[in-house]
């Protein structure tokens, strides 16, 4: 999702490589033999089991701010959780959501323990375990966008959003599966194979973020990072139950994310609650040289989003529903019908809700102006050549340039699950061809920007909502159809919420989308936050249920292989 504009190198946060060994050598409070006697004060570990599925990040940084809870022990418990759920089990055949886990978790939680005893918190992420998408650079780790063509990548440094969260005190527990390159939106992939929705092992989690979604959402991390070219932040969130947030283009860096189209590439949180979504923005937002699209963040960016948090906020509040989006066919009624319900309990906590006449120019505008196959070359390639970064050369050989891994070594190798592959081999040569059709889409996209300028303006409002899929997600195997209303904000770099909304008659999550403003995260965490506390519709999955017994502890994860030559 983006290139590099220098060569950073090491992690933001001191955390160095090779200290697995420090967490046998610190034993955090709360981990010695008895500490989970009645009357200890410490948590059992049936609590922890319980808490690790129920609890969002506030809660958790309650307990470990408490002593109820050590960062070790949850890093265990997420673990735990990732060994019983991950592969088949019982009469379900696993949610794989997890391409690597991070050896040093446990090492870099004992630390942050020890950090903690000490009297020094890093802030409210102190401690916290997440996931990532494995299209954000790790220095520690393979960065392998899903393909066994790049199984053996390996980045110079952290993405920029990383750096801030290790320095913040999250903890990595894994890097999920995603659609492999982020080209689709059903999370399948040559390398981690097939996602599964927890909340229905036989449909998809949604994508690309589905890893990362399905991961939140079956409790193996506590919140996690994914990345949006085109609903795969928002889409995943809403078939799991969770919130997301596609951010204004240019709030939160894109250094360090593999790109798919860097006109609408953002990176963000996938989270169980608004106020979890707040404490990630904290530690990523805000300008970074190494993207200078950052740059427009500059002043926009307030001390603290959870100062947005209000049980108010919608009172008084201009909610336009974009009837265009709600589709009236029967696969979609379902949906529809959550949507116009979320719709009406804004209205119950005081927001004015008009429905809007159809906007055929906007969405004309916006449908002409997809870039992904434009730009996909040229911002992987770029990426690719970053200083420092290390490959099997045999890989780099196949096309020229012979010393540097691009796009079409990957088509090459054929080391692509074919749908994607034949998506790639689409891409080949169009960023270097005639740029008149990608001119005129750029001049579509500023044409959309300014007509959903307009609309909201026109009728004085302070958000948009409509459906963030149209339709639930679909049986593995299957097309995921309703994706359409992603393209409002990924085509005009607009804000866009999505919490959930609900569940159809077949028990599956829907999401509903609250679209802002440029840089309006604060209003829209707010109206997402009020309509989220008087709803309570996230239910974590009936098939990932808290654990009653720890599992045995699972083989270390081994260090990666060599790079072949």
């Amino acid at each position: 999702m983006a290139g590099r504009w220098s060569n950073r190198r090491g992690r933001a946060t001191g955390f160095a490589a090779g200290v697995v060994a420090l967490a046998a050598a610190v034993v955090p409070v709360g981990e010695a033999a008895g500490d989970d006697a009645p009357g200890s004060g410490r948590a059992t570990p049936a609590e922890v089991a319980r808490w690790v599925v129920d609890l969002d990040v506030t809660g958790l940084r309650d307990l470990l701010a408490g002593g109820r809870v050590t960062s070790v022990r949850l890093v265990r418990a997420y673990q735990e959780r990732i060994d019983a759920y991950e592969r088949a089990y019982a009469d379900q055949p696993g949610v794989n959501a997890v391409i690597r886990r991070d050896p040093s978790a446990l090492a870099d939680a004992a630390r942050l323990d020890a950090e903690r005893r000490r009297g020094h918190v890093r802030g409210p992420l102190h401690g916290i375990p997440v996931l990532l998408k494995d299209n954000y650079d790790t220095e520690d780790l393979p960065t392998t966008n899903g393909s066994l063509a790049l199984r053996h990548w390996r980045a110079p440094d952290d993405a920029e959003q990383v750096a801030r969260l290790r320095a913040a005190g999250a903890v990595v527990v894994a890097k999920t599966n995603l659609h492999e390159f982020a080209s689709g939106v059903e999370t399948l992939s040559s390398l981690g194979g097939q996602t599964r929705n927890p909340h229905d092992q036989t449909r998809n989690p949604g994508g690309s973020s589905g890893g990362t979604a399905a991961g939140v959402a079956a409790g193996f991390g506590a919140v996690g990072l994914g990345s949006d070219t085109c609903g795969s932040i928002r889409n995943p969130a809403a078939h799991n139950s969770l919130v997301g947030l596609r951010s204004t283009l240019g709030l939160s860096s894109r250094d360090g994310i593999a790109p798919l189209a860097l006109t609408q590439d953002v990176g963000g949180p996938i989270a169980k609650s608004v106020g979890d979504v707040a404490l990630v923005l904290d530690a990523t937002a805000g300008y970074d040289p190494d993207d200078p699209a950052t740059g427009a963040s500059i002043g926009r960016v307030p001390p603290t989003y959870t100062a947005a948090l209000d049980d108010t906020a919608l009172a008084g509040a201009r909610i336009g529903v974009l009837t265009d989006y709600l589709d009236t066919s029967p696969p979609a009624r379902a949906t529809t019908a959550l949507v116009r319900a979320a719709a009406e309990d804004m209205a119950r906590q005081g927001a004015t809700v008009v429905d809007l006449p159809t906007q055929p120019a906007l969405l004309s505008a916006v449908d002409g102006s997809w870039l992904i196959d434009d730009e996909f070359e040229r911002d992987l390639n770029r990426y690719l050549a970053a200083p420092g970064s290390r490959f099997p050369r045999s890989l780099a050989r196949l096309e020229p340039p012979a010393d540097t891994v691009t796009l079409a070594d990957i088509v090459t190798s054929g080391q692509v699950t074919p749908t994607v592959l034949e998506r790639l081999k689409v891409r080949l040569g169009r960023s270097t061809g005639p740029q008149d059709g990608y001119h005129e889409r750029l001049a579509r996209r500023a044409r959309a920007q300014q007509l959903l300028q307009a609309l909201l303006t026109d009728h004085d409002l302070d958000a948009l909502v409509y459906p963030t899929v149209q339709q639930q997600a679909a049986p593995i195997g299957q097309p995921q159809p309703g994706g359409r209303t992603c393209a409002l904000a990924a085509n005009t770099g607009h804000p866009a919420l999505t919490v959930p909304a609900g569940f159809t008659p077949d028990g599956l999550p829907v999401g509903v989308e609250l679209l802002g403003r440029p840089f309006s995260e604060p209003v829209l965490l707010a109206f997402g936050f009020d309509y989220e506390q008087a709803t309570r519709h996230r239910r974590p999955p009936a098939s990932t249920p808290p654990l009653r017994r720890p599992l045995p502890r699972a083989d270390p994860v081994a260090a990666p292989a060599p790079l072949p030559r």
